[in-house]
């Protein structure tokens, strides 16, 4: 994420820090991403043998140690709010069900705002603060292993005010506010275990004045006024990261639809976006047409809703926000981008079913979004996937820092550089042209089902492509994420297209494609306030800090989650209650 300034972590005893290939014919599961070993050793504090003990106060990635926490699974999220747009005070209830990984007399939550109480199975709990945003918890007796249990915090606060190292992840809008940020947005408005390792379903239920609208993500289930307050009912039924929760109160213009399958469309759009009104509808109401091709290409759509919103923000990036991405008005400033809503939606496969084990992985997310990209245009007859690598790989010369990013390991600070999205889509055209279309679109297909609900790897990414073309692939994702430099021949001699030797000048560069622009429009979407020839991000706001606060810095340990919680998907319930709630959604009501 461009935009934060980044405290480089300790490595652990004996971690690689470049998770690179040093022999090319090696298996490719050299090139699986290490955990620490403080991990693997149950972390510290513990020692086999010992009885109940603190959890470690970060889940383990090197990237971000103090992210997330260790010692329990949160299996479901229910949050009750109550938010005053005119002051910006957010109170809220969070029911959080977890469950033990281990015996702990003490458990840590990732929170920033002002906590009145915590209870621990229905029982009053001690409570402290520590850093920026740990708030550590020791119940009554200890929670022994495998145990599960409703953890109720009650809290209040303005998230505006709150600011880790001069930064806020809360987007304070003319009418309301919006919680849309990666990699972190949780600890500006609920409490949780914010990494993406720990995924959970979510309830979020949010009372806000008469005319005013709270969205989120998955089903709308209900909506209810009393004495001036009207409350939004929102369910994710599909286990989600923190990060990709979000809530965006304002006043909106909503529209509603079904797909072809029944599940339920709902957009929405600030009511004061201006001249960027028309570009945004243009664009985002194309969510569902996007949705039914990228089917075609990544298999089942994998949640319950779709859709996004457009609130009146002044920073021009977007986000997957799980079944709803949010979308940045200024991404529509030079007109309709259907580009974007492919990329955004794209990540509803890659990136939010299947999430990363650590943000190194973030290529996982990223190179196949932007790919996304490229799959369309080559739809759209306005340029195919090969001319645009070509055009891209031909774009820069081999001294350019672009190639100094390794996209399968970039490293906290150029984690969304855009060689992470570039260069990334250029290692999936390569290997398209190494094993062919019907291994990688069998891949492509596959991987998303492999691995739905949890999490995964690039070594993982690699093993299973290896497995479906019967190839080895090692050295191909050496060079092409791994390597800091520019590979000697273009994406194209793959495909028996003449070499392009690495550094050369004389040869012809190749005629840039028609979707080219539109598609690196989105390149200036992701940036904030750095040139995006160094990198890019999501998430900063107008009182940003350049860096990612030293509290989110501190060290931690790994928690595994279990992958691939089996849930039902009701399409006809789905389908009946868009009907029934589209009569019900007038933005005065």
């Amino acid at each position: 994420m461009n935009g934060f300034r980044r405290v480089r972590p300790p490595q652990a005893p004996g971690a690689s820090t470049h998770r690179r290939l040093l022999v090319t014919g090696a298996l490719s599961a050299s090139l699986l991403l290490l955990v620490p070993a403080s991990a693997a050793a149950g972390g510290p504090g513990r020692s086999p043998g010992d009885g109940a003990a603190p959890g470690a106060p970060g889940i383990g990635d090197p990237y971000y140690p103090a992210s997330g926490n260790g010692g329990y699974d949160v299996s479901h999220y229910d949050l009750r709010l109550r938010y005053r747009p005119a002051t910006d005070l957010l109170e809220g209830t969070a029911t959080i069900i977890a469950t033990a990984l281990e015996d702990l007399t003490r458990f840590n939550l990732d929170f920033g705002l002002t906590v009145s109480e915590v209870r621990v199975n229905g029982r009053e709990a001690a409570f402290t603060r520590s850093g920026d945003h740990e708030l550590e918890v020791t119940p009554v007796t200890p929670l022994r292993k495998n145990r599960t249990v409703p953890v109720v915090v009650r809290y209040a606060g303005k998230p505006s005010e709150l600011k880790i190292g001069g930064w806020t992840a809360w987007h304070r809008t003319p009418d309301g506010g919006v919680a849309a940020q990666e990699p972190a947005s949780a600890v500006w408005w609920f409490p949780s275990n914010d990494h993406p390792l720990d995924k959970a379903t979510f309830d979020i239920s949010v009372a806000v004045p008469d005319g005013t609208q709270a969205i989120s993500n998955g089903v709308l289930r209900s909506r209810s006024s009393r004495l001036g307050w009207t409350r939004w009912n929102w369910r994710s039924d599909r286990p989600q990261a923190t990060y990709l929760a979000t809530l965006a109160v304002g006043r909106f213009d909503i529209t509603t639809d079904t797909t072809a399958n029944g599940l339920p469309v709902l957009n929405a759009y600030s009511r004061d976006l201006g001249d960027n009104a028309g570009a945004a509808r243009a664009s985002v109401e194309r969510t569902a047409e996007v949705v039914e091709w990228l089917e075609g290409v990544f298999g089942p759509y994998p949640f319950n809703a779709l859709g996004g919103y457009v609130p009146n923000v002044p920073s021009g990036y977007a986000l997957e926000t799980q079944t709803r991405p949010f979308y940045s008005p200024r991404q529509f400033a030079a007109g309709a981008n259907v580009s974007v809503v492919v990329h955004e939606m794209a990540h509803q496969w890659y990136g939010d079913s299947v999430s990363v084990k650590g943000w190194r992985d973030i290529w996982i997310n990223e190179g196949f979004a932007r790919y996304s990209q490229w799959l369309w245009s080559e739809k759209e007859g306005e340029g195919t996937a090969q001319e645009l690598a070509d055009h891209v790989y031909a774009l820069r010369p081999a001294d350019d820092p672009f190639w100094t990013v390794k996209p399968g390991d970039p490293g906290p600070d150029r984690q969304f550089d855009l060689a992470v999205y570039d260069r990334g889509a250029l290692a999936l055209q390569v290997l398209r042209n190494k094993i062919g279309d019907e291994d990688f679109f069998t891949v492509l297909r596959g991987w998303p089902a492999e691995y739905a609900d949890g999490n995964a790897s690039v070594g993982d990414f690699v093993a299973y492509a290896e497995r479906i073309s019967g190839r080895q692939l090692a050295a191909l994702f050496d060079t092409w994420l791994y390597q800091p430099s520019k590979p000697a021949l273009s994406p194209g001699a793959a495909a028996g297209a003449a070499p392009a030797l690495r550094g050369a000048r004389s040869w012809a560069r190749p005629a840039e494609p028609r979707s080219y622009r539109r598609i690196a429009a989105t390149d200036t979407v992701h940036d904030h306030g750095r040139d995006h020839a160094r990198g890019r991000g999501h998430g900063r706001t107008q009182d940003r800090a350049p860096g990612l606060a030293p509290g989110l810095l501190s060290q931690g340990r790994a928690q595994g989650r279990a992958q691939g919680r089996a849930q039902g998907r009701d399409n006809g319930r789905h389908r009946d209650q868009v009907q029934n709630l589209s009569q019900d959604l007038s933005p005065d009501r």
